[in-house]
This record gives C-alpha cells, structure tokens and sequence, in this order.
C-alpha cells in the first residue's frame, strides 16, 4: 500500500477488521502488515510443531535392554515384545549383558543369549553390531529393518 503515516494505517486496519502488525521495526521506514493476528500466530506455532515434528523423526534413539546368563523364559520373551515396540517405531536396540563373579569364565553364554535375542527380532531387526566383550559387559546393537 506503500508509506503511510501511522494513524492512517491503524485507521486502514480497523476498516477492514484486521490488525496492523509490525513485521521490520529496524528498518527505515518501518514494515508494517494489516493482517488477522491470531491466524498468523496459529499458522506460525503450525509450522514449528511440523518442524520439530520432522527433526524427532530424524534424531531416533537407542534403547537399551539388559539381559542376563540365567535370564527366564518370561522375562526373556518380555524384554523381547518391548524391544519389538521400539524396533517398529523405528528406534534402535542393544541388548546388553554384564557378567557377574564366575559367569566371566562362561562369556559364550552371554553371547548364545543375545544370539538368541537377536534370532527373536529377526523379522523387525538386522544386526549392526555383533555381540563384543568389553570388561565385563556384552553387547549387541540391532538397527529396524529397512522399509520396502
């Protein structure tokens, strides 16, 4: 509408039952809009929560599951359905085991463990990392199958 003076800009906006926003203040002379406020704040807060929306989808997490030598059948098929869950929501998962006392002399079955975990998640879950030792802790990392 190009320069106008303030009053008559205010009186423009209130004509049209719109409101007069500031949009550059810094400049010379400075930007105005008549606009609906609150449609503007509400499209604005739209495109945050899509933004934010996209960059969580983008930064996926890695569960962690603890699992032991002498785990039992239940518990076992439990940690498995939750890691299930977390694998279909595109997350990953390391499954880990830490050996207590003796179980040290045995780590081939911390190993059979998670192989055995792994083998139970086959069909949501790849394997990214094989089952490694360090100190005295076992772990396993598995990625979701890829989409097709």
């Amino acid at each position: 509408m190009g320069i106008k003076k303030l009053a008559d800009a205010l009186t423009l906006a209130s004509y049209a039952g719109l409101d007069l926003v500031l949009m550059s203040g810094s400049s010379t002379p400075a930007v105005g809009k008549i606009m609906d406020y609150n449609k503007y704040r509400y499209e604005k807060q739209k495109k945050v929560k899509e933004q934010q929306k996209k960059q969580r989808e983008n930064m996926k997490e890695l569960k962690e599951f603890r699992l032991t030598v002498k785990i039992d059948v239940g518990d076992f098929e439990t940690r498995k359905r939750n890691a299930q869950d977390y694998l279909s929501k595109g997350h990953k998962v390391k499954g880990s085991i830490r050996f207590k006392g003796r179980e040290m002399a045995h780590t081939e079955l911390g190993a059979d463990v998670l192989n055995r975990f792994a083998e139970a998640l086959k069909d949501y879950a790849d394997i990214e990392q094989k089952p490694v030792l360090e100190g005295r802790t076992m772990a396993i990392i598995l990625a979701p199958k890829a989409k097709k």
